[in-house]
């Protein structure tokens, strides 16, 4: 570990994949790719490189991934509201760290994001910003830092639109990043092989 952030990762790993398998057979977070490497291991495992705490959070029935990310290094937290979205999700890894110096914030289907790119966050983040955002060519991506004066909006999420609402009403830190990966994430069988 290069630089060891005082935040805690939150990694959302509780959605539905529905575009990669409509049927739900497949968990998109457990696929392997080109490399071998298997995608929410990979994102955990980028998060962990900075951040020593990592809570995972999945959703109930969900026990393979549970078990792989706990063996990854992650604690993790079952979400009885992941169906409600992305918000829910959010709010129960926030919940579960409540006395934390703040979040790094990141999506398991997004395994590709540089570890500096995570460093760079964080860094700015005990740095003493309130939100800190990535961005590459003028696109935002993941993940966010968050400070802990939003515990309880973060806490009180729901529904799938996340935390767009607090990024919208704060200021926001801004990192102009050279890092494709925040913005590439798994949704389709298809984008496995350009990961």
């Amino acid at each position: 570990m290069a630089y060891a952030s005082l935040a805690t990762g939150v990694l959302l790993a509780a959605g539905y994949g529905s575009r990669f398998d409509p049927a739900g057979h497949h968990n998109k977070l457990l696929a392997r790719m080109p490399d071998g490497g298997i995608v929410a291991h990979e994102a955990a495992h980028r998060l962990l490189l900075v951040v020593s705490h990592v809570i995972a959070v999945v959703r109930p029935g969900s026990e393979a991934l549970a078990h792989m990310l706990n063996e990854a290094g992650c604690d993790v937290v079952f979400s009885a509201d992941a169906e409600r979205g992305m918000g829910a999700s959010l709010a129960a890894g926030i919940d579960a760290s409540a006395d934390s110096e703040g979040w790094i914030v990141a999506l398991a289907d997004m395994p590709r994001i540089a570890v500096s790119t995570v460093e760079a966050v964080a860094r700015t983040l005990d740095g003493g910003a309130s939100i800190v955002v990535p961005f590459y060519q003028g696109q935002r991506g993941h993940p966010v830092g968050f400070s802990p004066e939003h515990y309880d909006v973060l806490r009180e999420l729901d529904g799938d639109t996340g935390a767009r609402a607090l990024l919208a009403a704060h200021p926001v830190t801004r990192l102009d990043l050279d890092d494709p990966g925040i913005l590439r994430d798994v949704d389709t069988p298809e984008d496995l092989r350009g990961m």
